[in-house]
């Protein structure tokens, strides 16, 4: 996982351009995953919760919502666009709490970013502490195919405030997808900023097993697409759905 000084400098970008558009198009995937299982007044905590973005569809729902990043920036953008929310700076590979959630999800492929499997096994089991007896766990990865295709080349935007360059690659051998971002950003003048991300490509079958071995009951994993999502913003994506 990247130290969360790379999500700083990323959270002004990804705030404007590309969460809103992506949770707008899992909401169908995330209604039938998650959103019908939640009672008025469900506790849910928001793992990875980036700019805040289904924080606030989830309070809009009646629930009650924490939500955890490591990056401070993030949280910045979060608490302004859901302000009901509570948020905590914390590694989701480490983390606590006192209170038990009946729901906790990860959204737009965060714990693709955590690089090695015992330290995703580990998250897993701290969802697992967290959650009510009987709770719901749904996050969705990037699968093979995304990092195949989608993930690899170059996509490049130019605005009045900012003028970006991503380049992604993938070791197949390695399991290691890599997105280099440049970004020009106007701060009273251009300020240019150089961010690397990781994304970690697991298995269905290793995912599955660390969930089980983390005490998880009634698996399944569906592909985006499945669950509503268009084949342009689903593709190579999946969504799992575990049980405390």
């Amino acid at each position: 996982m990247r130290a969360p000084a790379a999500y700083d400098e990323f959270a002004w970008l990804y705030d404007r351009e590309w969460a809103a558009q992506f949770h707008r198009e899992a909401r169908p995937a995330l209604e039938r995953a998650l959103f019908k299982r939640l009672r008025p007044g469900a506790w849910v905590l928001d793992l990875c919760c980036g700019a805040g973005h289904l924080a606030a569809e989830l309070l809009a729902r009646g629930c009650r919502v924490v939500g955890l990043d490591c990056s401070e920036q993030m949280l910045r953008y979060a608490r302004k666009r859901a302000p009901g929310a509570d948020f905590v700076l914390a590694d989701a590979r480490a983390f606590g709490f006192a209170a038990q959630f009946d729901a906790v999800v990860s959204t737009f492929d965060s714990l693709n970013h955590i690089l090695e499997p015992a330290e995703l096994k580990a998250v897993f089991e701290n969802v697992y502490r967290v959650l009510r007896p009987g709770g719901w766990f749904v996050f969705d990865l990037n699968m093979e195919a995304c990092f195949r295709s989608v993930w690899r080349g170059t996509s490049a935007s130019v605005r009045s405030d900012r003028v970006w360059v991503l380049q992604g690659s993938y070791d197949s051998k390695r399991r290691l997808a890599r997105a280099r971002l440049t970004l020009f950003r106007w701060e009273n003048a251009w300020r240019r900023y150089d961010i690397e991300i990781l994304e970690r490509c697991y298995p269905a079958e290793q995912v599955l097993l660390a969930l089980s071995q983390a005490g998880f009951r009634e698996l399944e994993c569906c592909r985006a697409e499945q669950l509503g999502m268009s084949a342009d913003s689903g593709a190579g994506r999946s969504f799992f759905m575990a049980v405390r």
